[in-house]
């Protein structure tokens, strides 16, 4: 159970670091092999990309968990912590139905890659590896975004104040 808690509170962090790593250690490679060695590869340039891709959509997720994404809050700050609760319900109730409705239509996405056996042009595996960045970044954001109605729904229950993020500038 307490590894399971552990993934559920650090699975963005983890996953961000491998394809942080992966782009950068890729990146430096390719740079040193074009400087010093007048030659660089395609696949470090598709390794890279893929990266930056995962990086993108396992980042949204994380920024869901957090309530990172940027948003305008002045009204908020004058609002009870009931209707504040409400208002964050309502945006991630709305933010949740437009997440069913990408990872849908990105796992059709997914589904056609395999079917017709698309590869990169560098690498010459399945693009479907790749492709897949798309439903697993919107069904992480699904996920927190639960995690976050159950949260919210206990503050309005409860009457406390709601879950708003760490604050970046004051």
């Amino acid at each position: 159970m307490n590894f399971l808690r552990n993934v559920d509170q650090n699975a963005e962090r983890w996953l961000l670091l491998v394809f942080y790593v992966m782009l950068v250690i890729t990146m430096a490679i390719e740079v040193l092999r074009r400087e010093i060695f007048a030659y660089s590869s395609i696949w470090g340039e598709e390794i890279v990309r893929f990266s930056f891709i995962y990086l993108a959509w396992v980042g949204a997720a994380a920024a869901v968990k957090e309530r990172a994404h940027i948003r305008i809050d002045v009204v908020m700050h004058y609002l009870s912590p009931p209707l504040k609760a409400l208002l964050y319900i309502f945006g991630d109730l709305v933010m949740f139905v437009v997440a069913i409705i990408a990872l849908y239509w990105s796992w059709e996405t997914l589904h056609v890659s395999y079917k017709f056996g698309s590869v990169t042009d560098g690498l010459r595996v399945s693009k479907v590896w790749f492709l897949f960045s798309v439903p697993l970044g919107f069904g992480l954001m699904i996920w927190r975004l639960l995690q976050s109605f159950a949260r919210d729904f206990k503050s309005l229950r409860d009457g406390t104040p709601v879950y708003e993020g760490d604050t970046l500038f004051e």
